[in-house]
């Protein structure tokens, strides 16, 4: 087949598929794993129709997507991903939503860099903006903290191997999907690459890779979980957290979802108390001064100026880094010490949260970070 075949074939296998999802309510039908596979590969081509690549998004969206749909559209940006292997046995990566934190201050950013501290190999990835919400990203509170968040794949490899973390951004590993950021924000609201975007697993352990993840909707665990199945994950834990994100409600009971050795997904309830955190908030709360955004039409967008926000964020996760207590520790404690616990590191969750606490009171943390400066 030539390639100018192929192209041709595409095209109309991405006409076939509109015309299967997008015939309404009643007679839509869902795609096989097959047929979102490859037209995810059409999208990521370039050689795509932007209003088609709108319209099958939207379709599928209204439809909603399938197990097979979601799984196929994954192995697509996964196929057409850097993938890397670490000269580690295992790695944990932290898949936290990619359009970022509007009602509260991220704390989740500096997760990798105490769990590095503590012996456990981490990536965190993301990118410096994208909707429905357009809020203070990983890549904008690093950036703050005066870190290289525009690392190569190779130079990422590097960094996690030397210090025990680090952070990769999609526009270096996935420079395809990357492209779509555009059409993305002309579509306003979330569609299937939110959901999947986050779990690529960029870097993987010789041996085991894990994933973190945060969810809001319970709709989503067995998603997430299909979804890391499909990506390899050897295990992974889906924690109920502040804006889907990693790290729970330091206020309330809350549910983490998990498997092991890419098993049934187990349950397991979590309470801020048995951590010993006591809080009357359920994360850190958006201070009073910051300006606000400018206006970008949609009510889920952040209402906050998402650089003021982030740089706030950098100088309190430095601050706990370094042992300022307060709720920016308190959340680093929560989510570290589920997932050391999770990862077997300690016999109990008591244990981990104790150790998390001596490593940022003794400053480890912090000089954790500042060795990515």
């Amino acid at each position: 087949m030539t390639d100018t075949n192929t192209e041709r074939n595409l095209k109309l296998h991405m006409r076939q598929c509109i015309q299967k999802v997008a015939t309404g309510p009643e007679y839509s039908k869902d795609l096989s794993y097959e047929d979102a596979y490859y037209a995810m590969r059409h999208i990521l081509s370039g050689d795509a129709d932007p209003v088609q690549v709108a319209v099958y998004f939207i379709a599928l969206r209204m439809k909603r997507e399938t197990d097979e749909e979601n799984r196929g559209t994954l192995q697509a940006l996964i196929d057409t991903s850097v993938i890397q292997t670490a000269a580690v046995d295992e790695v944990l990566d932290v898949s936290d939503p990619y359009d970022g934190y509007t009602r509260g201050v991220p704390a989740s950013t500096f997760v990798p860099v105490v769990l590095a501290s503590m012996g456990v190999h981490a990536v965190l990835h993301g990118l410096e903006q994208v909707g429905p919400k357009f809020g203070a990203t990983h890549h904008k509170v690093l950036q703050a903290a005066g870190i290289n968040v525009n690392l190569t794949p190779a130079e990422a490899l590097a960094q996690l191997e030397r210090i025990g973390w680090t952070y990769l951004d999609q526009r270096q590993f996935a420079a395809g999907l990357h492209d779509l950021i555009p059409i993305r924000q002309r579509m306003i609201k979330r569609q299937v690459l939110t959901t999947v975007e986050t779990m690529l697993g960029p870097i993987r352990g010789r041996v085991k890779t894990h994933c973190m993840g945060g969810y809001v909707h319970k709709a989503y665990p067995p998603i997430y979980a299909s979804l890391a199945r499909q990506a390899g994950f050897d295990s992974a834990m889906f924690v109920r957290g502040v804006e889907g994100g990693v790290i729970p409600s330091l206020q309330q009971a809350g549910k983490l979802f998990y498997y092991y050795d890419k098993g049934e997904v187990q349950q397991r309830d979590l309470d801020p108390k048995a951590f010993s955190l006591q809080a009357d908030v359920r994360a850190v709360p958006l201070p009073d001064d910051l300006p606000a955004a400018p206006m970008i039409g949609d009510e889920i967008a952040t209402t906050v100026d998402s650089d003021a926000l982030a740089a706030r964020a950098a100088a309190m996760g430095i601050a706990a880094l370094g042992g300022e207590t307060g709720l920016m520790y308190d959340s680093l404690v929560y989510s570290a010490s589920i997932c050391l616990a999770h990862l077997g590191r300690y016999g109990s969750i008591q244990e981990a949260a104790a150790a998390v606490r001596a490593t940022l009171n003794s400053g480890k943390a912090l000089e954790t970070l500042r060795a990515a400066a």
